[in-house]
């Protein structure tokens, strides 16, 4: 289109004709299709250029921005599968990922030049495989043909890139909580175990082209006598470390930091303060108060975990809204009436479904609370909402995405409930992933097969196995989806980590 006379051109306007003769050309070539094999390879679409000027992907996308005179290295590339085409400013991380693939480099040498956790490189590798900068092979742990798929048609809903071990290194615990799943003398793991479960988890995650990461939680995980050991064990391998405990001292967590920061420190609140020290003990309110704030001081991103009982539901709100200011990401789950906490009991049904109505509203102003039961999403299916990951990232992630190792070796598909599927100590993980005992939970209960929602939602299994439940033919006892069934149409399901302020790491079960 002619320029009216007169009408001066703009300093950006070669630039931009540059990207998109760029774009046009990219067009035209041919989908990639993914490697079956590694090494992981650059996408032969895409195209890397030097510009003069920034937020030329923008102003080009529509967006209301002005080009800046700055350099900026624009990539334009055709994502795998789709096809779509796509353009960005290239982040440092990713150039870093080009430069990487392009000479075949390997992520230990370049951690080791670059004087960075192996964990950050693999962590940026897997993130360019997801956006189809690079081209890595498909995850193969998959959900399988049989899964129901309900109103998704979309495959990244039935496979994952991420594996993470909850890792119960001890039983030790200078808490006493009045719900706790298992109070029982399991015997200690020596470290020597501990060290080849984490060479065991290396090649099941390379295997299985997965990103390998690792929870610790106990207990206490920092009264294991071997932590740091096993701490940097982990960061050695290059897998992301998520902390699920108690408030610990300074000191600790500067000795924890000067391995590798973890993801995510999570603690638990139950409810305010008296009756959170009903739960956990006399003065542990405060406690965790003066925790957050320090977390806050080493940046480590803080999480604050309830298990919602009918006693506490009504402090979840005025709890989240104290936490507003001291917490990164507050979640809740219901509580599974095990162990202990066979002595508490659930909210009924009405008060249940009008507490999540409220939660949902107050989240939309509060930018600390998270979604995680995944029960949240038949409220939200019911109104045509946009939905979210569910409790794991894919509705139950049991035997998935994730599995729950303890001290004396078991492994069960979720540590909320009894669901032994085998012994880290005898069998190797690959072993214990794939036997029938791991397939049957991670199949969920057949009951909430016809479910539109299933890929991102399941219930929750402990609840139902606490209820008495048959957790494979017997659906969560506080759903509502066969009795109030929304329309059968759902937006793309929403990822917590971009909405809610989560770190971008799997919804592992805590």
């Amino acid at each position: 289109m002619k320029r009216p006379p007169g009408q001066q051109h703009s300093p950006w306007e070669r630039d931009r004709a540059l990207l998109e003769s760029c774009m046009a050309d990219v067009a035209k070539r041919r989908i990639p299709n993914l490697p079956k094999s590694l090494p992981i390879r650059l996408n032969p679409t895409l195209h890397v250029i030097p510009l003069a000027w920034r937020n030329l992907p923008e102003l080009i996308r529509g967006e209301s921005v002005v080009p800046v005179r700055g350099e900026a290295f624009v990539i334009v590339w055709r994502a795998p599968g789709s096809g779509e085409l796509r353009i960005a400013t290239a982040t440092d991380g990713e150039l870093l990922v080009l430069k990487t693939v392009a000479e075949d480099r390997s992520p230990e040498s370049v951690a080791r030049e670059g004087g960075v956790p192996l964990r950050t490189v693999r962590e940026l590798m897997a993130a360019a495989a997801e956006r189809g900068i690079v081209l890595a092979p498909s995850s193969r742990l998959t959900r399988g043909r049989s899964f129901p798929r309900g109103i998704f048609a979309d495959d990244a809903y039935f496979g994952t890139r991420h594996f993470t071990l909850q890792w119960h290194i001890t039983q030790a615990c200078d808490l006493h909580c009045t719900h706790c799943y298992d109070r029982s003398d399991r015997s200690p793991m020596p470290l020597e175990r501990g060290l080849r479960v984490l060479d065991d988890l290396k090649s099941f995650c390379e295997r299985h082209h997965v990103t390998g990461h690792v929870s610790f939680t106990g207990g206490n995980p920092f009264l294991y006598p071997h932590f740091f050991e096993l701490y940097q064990r982990a960061a050695d391998l290059g897998f992301g470390t998520i902390i699920l405990g108690n408030p610990v001292s300074a000191e600790l967590i500067e000795r924890m930091l000067a391995i590798q920061p973890p993801s995510h420190f999570q603690i638990s609140l139950e409810g305010l303060q008296e009756r959170n020290d009903a739960v956990r003990g006399k003065g542990h309110f405060k406690r965790a108060l003066a925790f957050l704030k320090l977390l806050r001081e080493f940046r480590i991103h803080s999480m604050v975990m309830l298990t919602l009982t009918r006693d506490n539901i009504d402090d979840v709100l005025p709890l989240a809204e104290k936490l507003r200011d001291h917490a990164d990401t507050f979640h809740f789950n219901r509580l599974a009436m095990v162990g202990e906490g066979v002595n508490l009991r659930l909210p009924d049904g009405k008060k249940y479904w009008k507490f999540l109505a409220d939660y949902l509203r107050a989240a939309r102003t509060n930018p600390v609370m998270g979604y995680k039961d995944s029960l949240l999403n038949v409220l939200l299916h019911q109104r045509g909402e946009e939905l979210f990951g569910g409790c794991a990232g894919y509705g139950c992630g049991a035997a998935f995405n994730f599995v729950a190792l303890l001290p004396d070796g078991e492994v069960h598909a979720c540590r909320k409930f009894p669901s032994c599927i085998g012994n880290a100590y005898e069998q190797p993980l690959e072993t214990i992933y794939h036997s029938v005992r791991a397939r049957r939970y991670r199949a969920g209960c057949r009951a909430c097969a016809p479910c539109p929602i299933r890929p991102v939602c399941g219930g929750c299994l402990a609840v139902a196995y606490g209820c008495g439940l048959d957790v494979f033919t017997m659906k969560d006892p506080l759903c509502l989806m066969g009795k109030n069934r929304g329309k059968e149409t759902a937006k793309k399901p929403r990822q917590v980590p971009e909405k809610r302020g989560t770190p971008s790491v799997p919804h592992g079960a805590s």
